[in-house]
């Protein structure tokens, strides 16, 4: 298997040299953003006074535009020359958000998040982060080998990485976005234990793993944008998808977190309908738990949910006996 690389261009290496030193800039200054869910960033923003940005977080976190004036020329000039930032009507406005996370910053697109190639980070990931953490707690299992499914902005396997310094992690994603900016969040954590690949689920990487965490799109989007979709079944497929395919590659004792959604139609829970046949057999010991038993509450509005009675976010933990 070939690592690979997440800078192919000059131009590439150069803008993610350019992202990690803001990164280091914004680390040194104390920034702080914890992100929020799009309604709730939507209802900020739109307050009044909040239509243009007056500091860091603003633009940083906010994804509010600003004036030319608001950062050291050299550095907008810089942002500006690797397309960091972009001008709209006479204003700047950033196409990255920085959040904070145990002491972490973390690089993802910029709110709102619309474009295919978005990498998401909300709620979702400090309730995977939270899991992830309880989980190596609590576990007896030593970790060398582990990866992070579509790990988006890499938060999962830094957190492992942080953890299990002795550990090789794996951070696994179709998308080229999200495999750069987990080489930045990588390196501004100072974790060297961590490579970024390109792999649909686990068909890019090989050989068996001590722990494998996904935290997968699971939502029905009408756009099929890769970073919200989860296919069928309002969603679940794909969080099935990487349940099947993740039990087959666990070491013994291994373990597979899965942080997802399961929509319920007629008090039926279609992902764990789905899932349980799956982990209910010789060889297996798995637990469920409903983390949030309702998440996206506004998506019941729309056609495709029609059916659905809510959306719960759950971990299904699952250990190789």
């Amino acid at each position: 298997m070939n690592q690979v690389n997440v800078c192919p261009t000059v131009e590439g290496a150069e803008l993610d040299q350019v992202l990690l030193q803001l990164g280091r800039r914004l680390q040194a200054d104390g920034y702080r953003f914890v992100t929020v869910t799009p309604l709730t960033h939507q209802r900020n923003n739109e307050r009044p006074g909040n239509a243009v940005a007056r500091d860091l977080r603003d633009v940083f976190g906010w994804s509010r535009p600003f004036e030319y004036n608001l950062l050291p020329e050299v550095e907008t000039a810089a942002l500006l020359e690797n397309a960091i930032v972009s001008e709209q009507s006479g204003l700047l406005r950033s196409e990255v958000r920085w959040s904070s996370l145990g002491g972490q910053l973390f690089v993802h697109s910029a709110y709102p998040t619309v474009a295919q190639d978005s990498v998401f980070f909300g709620p979702d990931t400090y309730r995977f982060a939270r899991a992830i953490e309880k989980h190596l707690h609590e576990s007896r299992q030593p970790i060398r080998s582990a990866v992070d499914i579509g790990c988006g902005s890499g938060a999962g396997a830094i957190l492992i990485a942080l953890a299990c310094r002795e550990a090789q992690v794996q951070a696994v994603d179709i998308n080229p976005a999200a495999l750069r900016f987990t080489a930045v969040n990588a390196a501004l954590a100072g974790v060297a234990n961590v490579a970024a690949w390109h792999s649909d689920v686990l068909q890019g990487t090989s050989g068996d793993f001590d722990l494998i965490v996904a935290n997968p799109p699971y939502m029905q989007d009408p756009q099929a944008r890769a970073y919200r979709d989860g296919g069928g079944e309002l969603g679940s497929a794909l969080s099935v998808r990487i349940a099947s395919e993740a039990l087959a590659r666990l070491a013994p004792g291994g373990s597979l977190l899965l942080y997802t959604g399961a929509p319920s139609v007629a008090g039926v829970d279609l992902f764990l309908s789905q899932a349980q046949p799956l982990v209910d057999v010789p060889g297996f010991q798995w637990t469920y738990e409903e983390v949030d038993p309702d998440v996206f509450g506004e998506e019941l509005e729309t056609p495709g949910y029609r059916q659905a009675e809510r959306i719960a976010a759950v971990v299904l933990t699952v250990t190789r006996t």
